[in-house]
């Protein structure tokens, strides 16, 4: 045995630490306490900056062998316009949890956008967690935003938006989905195009439909490569080698095999004959209770696990594995391994010390050389952990300290949610993350009678990243869960299903809307009283899920209860209520009632919060679009002039929401018939988003559209047609021929050449 492997003195348990062994040394290429870096910037104002990149690429394990035995050739086949699925080659690749599975297809594919990438063979590199349909929407937006695609809208139309940008750009791309396990959730996605390459990992190749890429298994490694493995891996010292053949025969190639038995090794300088030895008593006891031989690295987590222990005898590697086994195996942000719970967690699950970031670091490091864990750092810190490693975790876990692990993720994942970024890339993980424990952590997120806060954000943070159709599936389950386990009338099952009620709205199914809405008022009557102010909040949920749905009639009666219960318990003019009446004034044709109650909601806001208050000046925008509705244009005008130089004077003219106020200030000038202010407004609002945005971006070419029909009206028409000739190459480039500005640009030049023609 060799000296510098104590932990090899023990390998059948999970316990406690041991004394002895190496000191983990703790300079790291990654420092969890350093300020958060600012986001990527994503697009100058005049354009990509190119080559690009968007998504985290994982990193590569340390001695990354290349597959030219066992994947020959793949190089080649990633050609332009090509589409390769990475799939399991080895027997009982497709079970989602099964060792088989971890073949090495994320590290290939990992690999082979590197290459790409420094070789410049692409121009701009995506990587997508493919896991779900909200990751792969997430995915694309984050892609579609550093390409200046996102204007802000649906996430369904943003990333519809960049899939048409592949198929038209000729600039070369290659974009990886990553664990792709449902065809369907690339439903209107699928990426493709001349210029650029797919790559896809997933489990089996009937996941992929046939015709759409070229199914490529991913068998172990050959003998050869495991054995130029472990060489490049092991220091050159012959003792330590001796024996490599016969250990890469008993690993059977297995990629996660020998990644952890390489770790441990070169970690411990333990030798290649000592490693076998312990690998086959460890195989030994596990035999008897799989019943069958084990595979390999079903042995050798556990005797990375061990290492893990010794190189921190202060203990938390454990309980920090097994905290992680219940995240995303797509990427867990370095501060949920190190957040206040995480460290409360570890200090009371046995490390004996008081809570402590950089001790609960220095476990995610130890982990991380045992070969357990990858870490990689882009900005922050994320961390990798296999599916199938996580699985055998939880396999081995009891089911109280699973509980305990579960509970403690949830308060350290809603301890690290960022404020105000429902797009950002930690946001997405956190999300994936939070959608994991939902799945591994179970009814523990329940305990104590309540439906656990990370729950609710997550939810909240889809409808805000405008995941429509995700944040519905989210909620039903999570509604669901709660009248399951607290009861119909639990206050927080009427929550999630009131957040149901609005998913559904979002997501355009108003009928299912109405129908939640009905469910929740009808418990919060029940529960709290009609007059509860809960009660009445979900009365006008009601109203605006029937105004949707096209029953205005009935919206204004719910609505009208609602204004009537709410001025008796608060007194009148109650703006959430106004608002939502006037809305179904709107919707049912009779503008001047919206007017009228428009203008309650104004006065109330202004009593409530001042004359330069955010709600008060969003109240006057709704104001003005009501007078325009009525045909009030100057009216409308004016109400648009007060918020523009409010917005200036606090926001500055370039501000986004400015500009927003300038472009709707123009509109009103249009419908009053004041041709020259409606040009002026045009003009500065267009080269007020070309200067914020770009020239290409889709915000900036919608603008355009608007300016080159203020120059028809105004009679300018060779200026009309100039800007046109150069907006629409310019949309059918940047975004795709069919999108809705580039289509917009043409039907104005259609209309404008029709005219002219007439004339």
């Amino acid at each position: 045995m060799n000296d510098h492997a104590p932990f090899m003195a023990r390998t059948t348990g999970m316990g406690g630490s041991r004394p002895g062994g190496p000191d983990l040394m703790m300079a790291s290429r990654v420092d969890p306490a350093r300020p958060r870096a600012a986001a990527a910037a994503g697009n100058s104002a005049r354009g990509v900056a190119w080559p690009a990149r968007a998504g985290i690429v994982p990193p590569l394990a340390d001695a990354f062998t290349v597959r030219a035995d066992s994947v020959p050739g793949i190089e080649a086949m990633l050609a332009p316009g090509a589409a390769v699925a990475l799939v399991s080659g080895q027997e009982g690749g497709g079970h989602p949890d099964g060792w088989a599975q971890s073949c090495g297809k994320t590290q290939l594919a990992s690999y082979l956008a590197e290459v790409l990438w420094e070789s410049r063979g692409v121009e701009f590199l995506v990587w997508v967690n493919a896991a779900s349909r909200a990751s792969v929407l997430s995915g694309y937006a984050g892609a579609a935003a550093r390409l200046g695609l996102d204007d802000g809208g649906g996430a369904e139309p943003v990333a519809a938006r960049f899939a048409a940008w592949l198929a038209g750009t000729a600039r070369r791309w290659l974009v990886v989905l990553d664990d792709l396990r449902d065809a369907a959730d690339l439903d209107g996605l699928w990426p493709g195009g001349p210029a650029g390459r797919l790559l896809i990992t997933t489990a089996g190749g009937e996941v992929v439909p046939g015709g759409r890429a070229v199914t490529v298994p991913v068998p172990a490694l050959s003998l050869r490569e495991a054995m130029g493995y472990l060489f490049d891996r092991l220091t050159t010292d012959q003792d330590q080698r001796s024996g490599a053949y016969d250990l890469a025969e008993h690993l059977g190639g297995e990629p996660a095999a020998l990644a952890q038995a390489g770790a441990v090794m070169a970690g411990s300088g333990t030798g290649c004959r000592d490693y076998q030895h312990y690998f086959a008593q460890q195989r030994a006891q596990l035999r008897p209770a799989a019943g069958r031989e084990p595979p390999a690295a079903a042995v050798t987590w556990m005797l990375s696990a061990d290492y893990a222990e010794e190189l921190l005898p202060a203990g938390g590697t454990w309980p920090l594995l097994v905290l992680a086994a219940l995240l995303d195996s797509h990427g867990i942000p370095g501060g949920v391994l190190t957040a206040p719970a995480t460290c409360k967690y570890l200090a009371v699950t046995g490390t004996g010390s008081p809570p402590d970031p950089e001790q609960a670091w220095k476990a995610a490091l130890a982990l991380e050389r045992a070969g357990l864990i990858s870490i990689g750092a882009a900005g922050e810190p994320v961390a990798w952990v296999s599916a199938p490693l996580q699985a055998a975790v939880r396999a081995a876990v009891p089911p109280e300290l699973l509980d305990r692990a579960g509970r403690a993720a949830a308060d350290a994942v809603l301890e690290a949610w960022p404020k105000d970024q429902p797009r950002s890339g930690e946001a997405v993980q956190l999300r994936s993350c939070a959608a994991s424990l939902l799945r591994h952590a179970g009814d523990a997120l329940w305990a104590g009678g309540s439906c656990h806060r990370v729950l609710l954000a997550a939810g909240q943070s889809m409808i805000a990243a405008r995941l429509a159709g995700p944040a519905v599936a989210w909620w039903r389950e999570v509604a669901g869960r709660c009248e399951r386990l607290l009861g119909p009338g639990h206050p927080d099952t009427l929550v999630a299903a009131g957040q149901l009620a609005d998913a559904l709205l979002a997501a355009g199914q108003a009928a299912g809307a109405v129908h939640c809405s009905r469910w929740v008022l009808d418990g919060r009557d029940r529960v709290l009283g009609p007059g509860h102010p809960a009660a009445i909040a979900a009365r006008v949920s009601l109203g605006r899920a029937l105004t949707a749905s096209g029953e205005t009639s009935e919206a204004l009666t719910v609505l009208r209860e609602a204004a009537g219960r709410s001025q008796r318990a608060r007194g009148p003019g109650d703006p959430a209520v106004l608002d939502e009446y006037a809305a179904a004034f709107l919707a049912a044709g009779d503008p001047a009632a919206a007017v009228r109650l428009c203008k309650q909601s104004l006065a109330g806001r202004e009593r409530l919060h001042g004359p330069a208050d955010p709600a008060t000046l969003a109240a006057a925008l709704r104001l003005a679009g009501a007078c325009l509705a009525d045909g009030k244009a100057r009216a409308a005008i004016g109400q648009y002039k007060r918020v523009l130089a409010a917005r200036e004077r606090v926001l500055g003219p370039g501000h986004p929401d400015t500009l927003t106020v300038r472009a709707g200030l123009a509109t009103a000038y249009d419908a009053a018939g004041q041709i020259g202010d409606a040009l002026r407004e045009h003009q500065q609002a267009c080269a007020g988003y070309e200067h914020l945005l770009g020239p290409d971006h889709p915000d900036t070419l919608a603008r355009r559209a608007d300016l080159a029909s203020a120059y028809d009206t105004a009679g300018q028409l060779g200026d009309a047609v100039t800007l046109l000739h150069d907006s629409i190459p310019r949309a059918e480039q940047a975004l795709s021929p069919g999108d809705p500005v580039t289509r917009r640009l043409r039907q104005v030049l259609d209309g404008i050449t029709t005219d002219m023609s007439a004339g």
